[in-house]
């Protein structure tokens, strides 16, 4: 899980190795194995973007809270998208 800093990572020393478990690049797509661990890691990576959203606002850091909203976005529609073709959630014929 990508360990978000908040106010403590100087922003010139992100990079793209530090972007969310739910980026994948385009030639990997459609490969990867979704489990368990991988959806427990997003839901635990969303609840630290969402503590440093919070601590950004409360700061009045426009850039850097609207950069960890962006990440937030992209997980949620990842989950959303693997709880839509789960068949678990495939909805029920009434005979």
């Amino acid at each position: 899980m990508r360990a978000y800093a908040c106010a403590t990572v100087p922003e010139d020393s992100r990079s793209d190795a530090d972007m969310s478990v739910a980026f994948v690049p385009e030639r990997l797509r459609g490969k990867a194995e979704v489990n368990q661990e991988t959806i427990q890691r997003l839901l635990e990576e969303n609840d630290q973007l969402i503590r440093c959203i919070v601590e950004y606002q409360n700061k009045g850091r426009a850039a850097e809270c609207t950069q960890y909203q962006h990440v937030l976005h992209r997980n949620l529609i990842y989950l959303a998208t693997i709880a839509d073709a789960s068949p678990a959630n495939a909805p029920k014929t009434v005979d």
